[in-house]
């Protein structure tokens, strides 16, 4: 969507698939919450979820509500609503079935600018739809500012799926809600992974490199300071120079067709004798700094030991 203009007028996307809560929240956010401050707001709704939207209430709020088909989400039906509201925000609960390049690469009225995008899950739902619809659901993550995970409860793998979002869209602030309505508290407990974090030198196996590329991005805690062995694949950015290059993996975060290399930087004096590809066994300390991918900090390793070693049996990982 476009930048800001001299007049901004801010739109909030809301995402997910049917009973994924949406709907729901943004009748709390409208009416419950006070969100809109009075302001004149353009409510447009491209589902009809469980959950109806009391109109002449909305109304009386200063929110307008029009519901829109795949077939009117144009740049001449966005001008005719922004001619007949003229509103002061906007609010979209987005089809999750629709392709989301519609909404972010369609050209919208002059000063219309997202400011955040939720996507919004239903717990109960999540593994099947993550199974059959994997695809579509990373990509409402990736374009995703927040993440809300309801109706939750303690069978939830809420590491895992915090993991498999995270493997997405590292900058996504993610929310487990129980289905009593309290907020799932953060935990850093270790417990549920398949290494030991608090061993002297943590000995990642092959298979789980994924696991930890994500874990260590979000958990700086559990890794500042700790030294780690692993096996992985060289490669040497141009922009590192020769005392630096990038232990990864090749890792699948939906289908074949995403495939990408994942690692760290690692500091080592004897990256220059380095080739493209070739296999080494490292040991390494875990210190953080700041990355521009990460729009924060994220790891960096300092090498203390690198040697060559064969491919391990399994080339690609997996985040889960």
């Amino acid at each position: 969507m476009m930048g800001r203009q001299n007049k901004e007028i801010p739109v909030y996307v809301f995402m997910g698939f049917l009973e994924s809560g949406k709907t729901t929240f943004a009748k709390e956010t409208l009416m419950d919450r006070g969100f809109t401050g009075g302001a004149k707001t353009l409510l447009l709704v491209c589902e009809d979820g469980e959950e109806e939207y009391d109109l002449e209430a909305l109304k009386k709020a200063n929110i307008y509500t029009e519901f829109i088909e795949e077939d009117q989400l144009t740049t001449d039906h966005l001008l005719d609503l922004q001619d007949k509201y003229n509103p002061e925000q906007v609010m979209i609960e987005y089809n999750g079935m629709w392709k989301l390049d519609k909404i972010f690469e369609i050209r919208v009225p002059k000063g219309w600018t997202v400011v955040q995008v939720i996507s919004f899950v239903n717990a109960e739902t999540y593994d099947v739809y993550s199974q059959n619809m994997k695809a579509t659901m990373v990509e409402q993550f990736n374009s995703a500012d927040m993440v809300i995970f309801n109706r939750c409860d303690e069978n939830s793998k809420i590491p895992e799926w915090r993991r498999s979002i995270k493997a997405v869209n590292r900058r996504a602030q993610i929310i487990f809600e129980m289905k009593d309505g309290s907020i799932a508290p953060e935990t850093n407990e270790p417990e549920d992974l398949p290494y030991d974090v608090s061993a002297d030198v943590i000995e990642l196996p092959d298979d789980d490199f994924g696991i930890w590329y994500v874990d260590a991005s979000d958990m700086k805690e559990r890794y500042d300071g700790k030294k780690i062995h692993f096996k992985a694949m060289v490669f040497r950015p141009k922009q590192y120079g020769s005392n630096a290059f990038v232990p990864g993996r090749f890792a699948m975060t939906c289908c074949v067709e995403d495939i990408q290399f994942v690692g760290f930087k690692c500091y080592y004096q004897g990256a220059k004798n380095l080739v493209d590809r070739q296999w080494v066994d490292v040991t390494a300390k875990i210190g953080y700094e700041y990355y521009p991918d990460f729009e924060g900090e994220g790891p960096v390793l300092t090498a203390e030991k690198v040697t060559l070693t064969s491919a391990p049996d399994e080339e690609v990982v997996y985040f889960s």
